[in-house]
Parts: C-alpha cells; sequence; structure tokens
C-alpha cells in the first residue's frame, strides 16, 4: 500500500460506499495523501476516483525514503510538518462533526513507518483531543525490504505512545485470504462461481477486467474501513461513535492493538455463492481463518471484543449469538462482560449482511516476537545501522529504546496471560479480636 492516507470521519446521514458515475462528483474526500514517491500519488489523480481529491490534498517528493525510517521520520518529517499540519487543519475545519483520525499506512517501508508515524505525532499536538485510529500493515517474513525490521520495531514505539488503537495487519494474511477466493475461482467447488481474473475495484461499482497488483488486498483493508465508518454514514438501531472504540476496548493504554476479522471475506470478487447465514458469520469472525493478521484470538485471552454488524439483524440475534460463543471463549477474570457491540441497518453492496468483529486480545504476542527476532537478527551484528545513523535526529539509542518497548509490550500481553491462568484464591477473610 503506497499511499499513506489521514482520513477525517464526520457524523452524517448519507453517504454510502456504492457511489458511482454522477453521484461520486458530489463527493470530497476528507482526506490527506502523504507519499514521497510522486509516482504513487499520480496514479490516484488518474484513476478511477480522481474526482474524490484537489491536487491540494496530495503532498509528495520524488526520491522517496529508501525504506529507511530516520529518513521518512527526521527528514521529511521536518521538511514537511508545516504544509502537513496546514493541510490536515483545513480538512478538519470543513468536517461538522470531527469524531477520528484514521492514519493508514505500511510499517516496513521508510516513508509508511517514519513519516506515518511522525504524522501521527504531529496529529497528537495539534488535536490532542481528538482519537486517533491508525491501520498498519505490516511485513511479511519474506519481505524483500531487508531493513523491514527495524523499520517496524522503531515504527511500533510511536505506535505504542501516541496512538489510541491500532489495527494490525499483516500481509501475508492478506495473501492468504487472497489465495483462498483464487482458489474457488479455479476449482469450481459446487455452488460457488467467482469470475476469473476479476474483482470489484473501489469507486468503479462494477468488475474490472484487468487487476492491478494488490488491488484485492487493499480492497479487503478498505472494507475493514468501511465497516467500522458504517455507523457514521447510515442509520442503525445501535449506532457505535468511533470513539467508542478505544473507550471500551482499551482498558490499559498501551495494550491498545486490535485484532479485526471480517465476514464475509469474498466482497473483493465477483462472487455468486449461498449467503452465509448469521449464525454461521458469527462462528466465521472468531475462526482464525478470517483474521487481518495471523493470530487466533479463540484460543488466547480476550481483554475485550466489539461486534459491528451491518444489516436487517436483530438485538435478539445478537445476544443470542454472544451467549453462544461466550463458553467457547477465555475472557480476563476482571472483565467477562467485556462486549462492546454497533447495528447498522444498511449493509454493504451485495450481500445481506456483514460483520466486523475487533478484539483486544493476547494473541498479538506471537507476531511481536517474531518481530523482535527479526530486529535482533540484525541489530546484533549492527547491520545497516550506519544508514540511519547518518541522519540527521537520529540516534543510535532509538534503537534500544524501540527494543525496550516492543520488549515491555510483550511482557504486559505475557503478564495478563499469566495472572488469568493462575489458579484463584479466596480472599483472605477478616479476624476480629474478641
Amino acid at each position: 500500500m503506497g499511499v499513506r492516507t489521514v482520513c477525517f470521519c464526520r457524523r452524517s446521514d448519507g453517504g454510502g460506499g456504492g457511489a458511482t458515475g454522477s453521484r461520486i462528483s458530489g463527493l470530497r474526500a476528507r482526506a490527506v495523501l502523504v507519499d514521497m514517491e510522486e509516482g504513487v500519488l499520480s496514479e490516484v489523480l488518474q484513476g478511477p476516483l480522481r474526482q474524490l481529491f484537489s491536487t491540494t490534498q496530495l503532498i509528495s517528493d520524488v526520491s522517496g525514503s529508501g525504506n529507511n525510517w530516520a529518513v521518512g521520520h527526521h527528514s521529511y518529517g521536518s521538511v514537511y510538518r508545516e504544509q502537513i499540519v496546514d493541510q490536515v487543519r483545513r480538512a478538519a475545519e470543513q468536517c461538522d462533526c470531527l469524531q477520528c483520525f484514521f492514519i493508514i499506512h505500511s510499517m516496513g517501508g521508510g516513508t509508511g513507518s517514519g513519516l506515518g508515524t511522525r504524522v501521527l505525532k504531529l496529529l497528537e499536538d495539534e488535536f490532542p483531543e481528538v482519537c486517533r485510529l491508525v491501520t498498519a500493515v505490516y511485513p511479511s517474513a519474506e519481505d524483500d525490504v531487508i531493513t523491514s525490521p527495524y523499520n517496524s520495531v522503531l515504527a511500533m514505539r510511536e505506535l505504542t505512545e501516541h496512538a489510541d488503537c491500532v489495527l494490525p495487519i499483516e500481509n501475508q494474511s492478506l495473501v492468504d485470504i487472497v489465495s483462498k477466493i483464487q482458489h474457488m475461482a479455479h476449482t469450481g467447488k459446487p455452488g460457488s462461481v467467482i469470475k476469473k481474473d476479476s474483482t470489484i475495484i473501489s469507486g468503479q461499482g462494477g468488475v474490472a477486467k484487468t487487476e492491478k497488483p494488490f488491488d484485492a488486498m487493499n480492497n479487503i483493508v478498505a472494507n475493514l474501513l468501511l465497516n467500522i465508518t458504517s455507523s457514521a454514514r447510515f442509520e442503525g438501531s445501535l449506532n457505535m461513535d468511533l470513539n467508542e472504540i478505544a473507550m471500551n476496548l482499551v482498558p490499559f493504554p498501551r495494550l491498545h492493538y486490535l485484532v479485526s476479522s471480517l465476514t464475509p471475506l469474498y466482497t473483493l470478487a465477483d462472487v455468486n455463492i449461498p449467503t452465509r447465514r448469521l449464525d454461521q458469520m458469527f462462528t466465521d469472525a472468531f475462526s482464525k481463518d478470517h483474521q487481518l493478521m495471523r493470530a487466533d484470538p479463540k484460543h488466547n485471552l480476550y481483554l475485550a471484543c466489539a461486534l459491528m454488524l451491518r444489516g436487517n439483524v436483530q438485538l435478539s440475534d445478537l445476544r443470542r449469538n454472544i451467549e453462544r460463543l461466550r463458553p467457547t471463549l477465555s475472557f480476563v477474570q476482571w472483565n467477562t462482560e467485556g462486549w462492546k457491540t454497533g447495528l447498522c441497518s444498511v449493509p454493504p453492496v451485495g450481500h445481506t449482511h456483514s460483520l466486523l468483529a475487533l478484539a483486544n486480545n493476547t494473541c498479538v504476542k506471537p507476531s511481536f516476537m517474531e518481530l523482535r527476532e527479526r530486529f535482533v537478527r540484525l541489530y546484533r551484528k549492527k547491520a545497516h545501522l550506519h544508514h540511519y545513523l547518518g541522519v540527521d535526529g537520529m540516534d543510535v539509542s532509538g534503537f534500544s529504546e524501540a527494543l525496550s518497548s516492543l520488549t515491555g509490550l510483550i511482557d504486559q500481553y505475557s503478564q495478563l496471560d499469566s495472572t488469568n491462568t493462575a489458579p484463584s484464591q479466596d480472599p483472605p477473610r477478616l479476624n476480629i479480636a474478641c
């Protein structure tokens, strides 16, 4: 995902995800797009969503950050600070009711990890009362950017300190999901039909004959954001404001990494498949095959969980499924009722229902431990450090502090796991001397 995006959300009664033709001409994105490689943003201005943006919303350079967090964070962050703040403020002033900032960026490269987290800090400084929700795309272990472990761990320190919520998404999980859909297309399972070599491109409202690289993966993330913001765009019997996500799902300030799962997953392909029953969708949402990172929350510890449904769903259906799944899920002892729910009456285009689950769960720990191991393998040899230390503002202590921050985060998750598995003891009785 080459474009780093800051989105502004507002409460409104209209607006949808399927505007096409003349309807899209009346829409304007509340967003600032930042990328230090101008070619990526040029594609946006030439693509199907070009009417949503003006050139004033795009900030770019020529050379890029060279896969170096320090260049993105310190060099470009200093050069473009005033321009970014100015464009963000202009966009925010156009909002009727500013609820939240979405920051969408990658973690493996230099611009996404470095400048993306610099923007996060700017938002905290300029708009301290507005919730900051980050969607961060993590690289796979086979990533072709050798320095991606450095960039990811340096960025994670900033995410842990300055974000209200982070939705970590792993490239490998997106690849696995798309591969399953393609497998359905080529195996021709009974009852399912997917047109080969086609995908729905956001904003076109139809099937494109040729698919660009990563279109399908990016559309999964787009559908995640559409579901999160549905309550701000449509009516519902139990709407959930965006700032309620952090308020209800984050009991400890640093433990704000939420695992997301979507069902159905085939909204990004032209699929003719029997609709999943509502109960099946609840089961799918807690399956590891539907998570947007390689994790299995069902077999780990929940701190809290949010369920955001779209379509004609009754509150009784929601409560019934929570009660059905409750015995199979492990919640922390002090928050066994840690459910947050939202009902939006408008379903996604082409479906009768959809379900997004956001889980604050200790299942993120193995992924963070794997990332730390990859970081340590490089850092132990001091490999590639000179590229970072040659940047003004970067010091070798930044690496050790970032590693310490990640280790502390992992330790907090481990402590929760160990505390919850420890045998419960009766509280001491009060002895009163006679």
